[in-house]
């Protein structure tokens, strides 16, 4: 079909099936970067809001510190289900109206937790909607894949990918300024404004995607992950305070085990899964996957702690008494290590095969956590930990996309990159609760802080995640080995450079389809 060129909304369109591209001679045209650029920034800033409050809103709402804890996991929570959901609906024709309805929804949060109420639920309910908005990245990616020239999508799904990293490192210092000069309410305001900002943008400039078929919805599989991963978390979260061996937690947990095991058996047997589990038959991939799962806890883990122990009162013997904006500021080089370190693991990728990236990642991880176990009593070492950890989960996250490309073939490559990020969200989730379930059980007598060996004991569980991380992916590459020529890989990589937040749609044209190892189909 011959295209055409509307001058009015600026998009060129193929026709039904087809994509189509903006008349970047329009305002319109010119002007979709931009703003899928300050959409996928808005989206880190909401994510990072959460992390450096927790000990101001426990203080605020006279809620112990675990229980503010939930004020960041179920924004990470609500973020790993809705990934897949919003991924679904937003791969038919109503793209543009998933995108408006989400930053809503993400807006509307985010006033709700700006009220000046003392009503805790209500709080969490803003962050749950704010939570909905982490799903949005791989569907502004999407829409830079469809409407951009090739050539132009990659560099600006590469930006978007960075966004991730540069977002969270401008979210942190602002929120701490503005809960430091005014009230912390404010920077919920704040983004609210913002996301007022995002909806008009998308108005204006996002193209509608109504060459794309309708897309089956899978509710029940949306139904049962979650239940099964909000029972998961509710049990982690509470086992202390409700009692491991109570009646509550043990039903939680049977009802979470029963949730997940259905989920899996839908998924597999499903036409339109939200989750394609076939693809775990891969080794590669399954690897991987775990990798994320695993990162991802430990990554949490050592963020929330560190941002509590960097703000606990000096009298209690042990912690820094710092502000909620150093609190803020200490996360910075988290983040601008990892921006580096991915810069370094592609580098890196044309010396050695990216299961050995992985692991070196992971090690450099462990190295921060010893660090922070052993030397934690000056602002500089937290700062030391915190370059070492974004090393480390730099080179980790930048290199799982590309051990996925390698191993899928090019049409399955949208899936299991989106599977990669799934089971990440969730690893963020459950390292939020499961660092607020190992503090509040060293919390004791009237103190509403941990004791010092909380943190300690905190490091370690991560440290084994690490290790058992590293010894996976070295068990894995000893079995089975790569067989995919060097020039393919190098095409791999350059093409993977734009997945370094692992989520990523590639037309299956533009991917190299991998040589396949033995046995990768059974």
């Amino acid at each position: 079909m011959t295209s055409r060129v509307d001058k009015e909304d600026g998009v060129t369109d193929g026709g039904p099936g087809t994509s189509t591209h903006v008349d970047e001679s329009t305002w319109q045209g010119r002007a979709l970067v931009p703003a899928l650029v300050y959409i996928g920034l808005l989206i880190a800033m909401i994510s990072s809001l959460g992390a450096p409050l927790v000990p101001t809103i426990a203080g605020d709402y006279g809620v112990s510190l675990g229980t503010a804890q939930w004020t960041l996991t179920v924004a990470l929570l609500v973020g790993a289900v809705s990934v897949p959901m919003v991924g679904r609906l937003a791969d038919g024709p109503r793209r543009l109206h998933i995108l408006v309805a989400v930053l809503a929804a993400m807006t509307v949060g985010s006033m709700l937790a700006g009220l000046p109420t003392d009503v805790f639920a209500l709080l969490l309910l803003g962050r749950a909607l704010q939570g909905v908005g982490l799903s949005l990245l791989p569907l502004v990616m999407g829409i830079a894949r469809d409407h951009l020239s090739p050539a132009r999508a990659r560099s600006t799904m590469a930006t978007l990918s960075v966004t991730t990293v540069v977002g969270v490192g401008l979210g942190y210092p602002i929120t701490g300024a503005i809960a430091d000069n005014v009230s912390y309410r404010y920077a919920f305001w704040f983004a609210a404004v913002l996301g007022l900002v995002a909806i008009a943008l998308a108005l204006l400039v996002v193209p509608t995607s109504q060459h794309h078929p309708s897309e089956r919805f899978d509710l029940v599989g949306s139904v049962l992950l979650a239940v099964g991963l909000g029972a998961m978390l509710l049990a982690i979260s509470m086992g202390e305070e409700w009692g491991w061996g109570s009646g509550r937690i043990l039903g939680m947990a049977a009802a979470a085990i029963a949730a997940l095991a259905l989920w899996t058996w839908h998924q597999l047997r499903a036409t339109a899964p939200l989750v394609d589990l076939r693809l775990m038959r891969d080794a590669t991939v399954t690897t991987s996957n775990l990798a994320g799962l695993f990162a991802g806890v430990g990554m949490y883990m050592l963020m929330s702690m560190v941002i509590r122990f960097v703000q606990t009162p000096t009298s209690t013997g042990y912690g820094l008494g710092e502000s909620v904006l150093v609190g803020s500021l200490v996360l910075i080089p988290l983040s601008a290590m990892s921006y580096f370190s991915s810069r370094l693991s592609a580098a890196l990728g044309r010396r050695m095969g990216p299961a050995y990236i992985l692991c070196l990642g992971m090690l450099a991880f462990t190295a921060a956590l010893l660090f922070f176990i052993t030397e934690r009593g000056h602002l500089w070492q937290i700062l030391v930990v915190m370059g070492l950890g974004g090393l480390g989960v730099g080179c980790s996250f930048a290199v799982m996309p590309r051990m996925i490309v390698g191993a899928v073939p090019a049409s399955q490559t949208s899936s299991a990159l989106a599977m990669n990020q799934v089971l990440r969200q969730i690893g963020y989730s459950v390292g939020s609760a499961l660092s607020a379930t190992v503090l509040t059980a060293h919390t004791t007598g009237a103190s509403p802080f941990p004791t010092d060996r909380g943190f300690t004991v905190g490091a370690w569980v991560a440290v084994g995640l690490c290790v058992l991380t590293a010894a996976v992916v070295v068990g894995v590459q000893l079995v089975e080995r790569s067989t995919t020529p060097e020039v393919d890989q190098l095409l791999i990589e350059e093409n993977a450079d734009a997945a370094i937040a692992g989520v990523v749609g590639f037309e299956p044209a533009e991917v190299p389809a991998a040589p396949r190892r033995a046995g990768a189909d059974r």
